[in-house]
């Protein structure tokens, strides 16, 4: 059975929501910064860190994208986007997929990946195992 996590824009997030191709961008983002920690370290930490490529399914450009593994102990990592309706306002959220044959690296780069979009939006985090965490300011 597949695990999903999801980054939910709620009020004081830094952004209102994000757009597949701004997901890519923040993915392209950490992975310039995990080049530069390497960089720094003299170590090609990036690969290690990052060890994905970004794919898209004919068709469904415009709905979700999916990382595929570039080593054995990596396969897949789906990421959508989407929004619900609470009352008068509505919530927007990226949604992050495991699939049935997603490794324990999967699950491990999943949570690192949504814990770095969430401390840097200010948002909500529903991790995979169903707890969260807030990276919002709350009073």
């Amino acid at each position: 059975m597949s695990q999903s996590a999801y980054i939910t824009f709620v009020e004081g997030s830094a952004v209102e929501r994000l757009s597949l191709d701004d997901v890519k961008e923040w993915l392209g983002r950490y992975r310039r910064q995990t080049s530069l920690t390497g960089e720094q370290l003299d170590w090609d930490y990036a690969d290690a860190a990052f060890p994905y490529t970004v794919e898209t399914r004919p068709g469904e450009e415009d709905r979700w994208f999916y990382l595929k593994g570039t080593t054995p102990q990596y396969r897949y990592i789906l990421f959508g986007v989407g929004n619900k309706a609470d009352g008068e306002r509505e919530t927007h959220f990226v949604q992050v997929v495991l699939p049935d044959d997603a490794t324990h690296g999967d699950k491990a780069k999943g949570n690192e990946l949504c814990k770095y979009f969430a401390r840097h939006l200010k948002a909500e985090l529903t991790l995979f195992n169903g707890r969260t965490m807030y990276f919002n300011p709350r009073k």
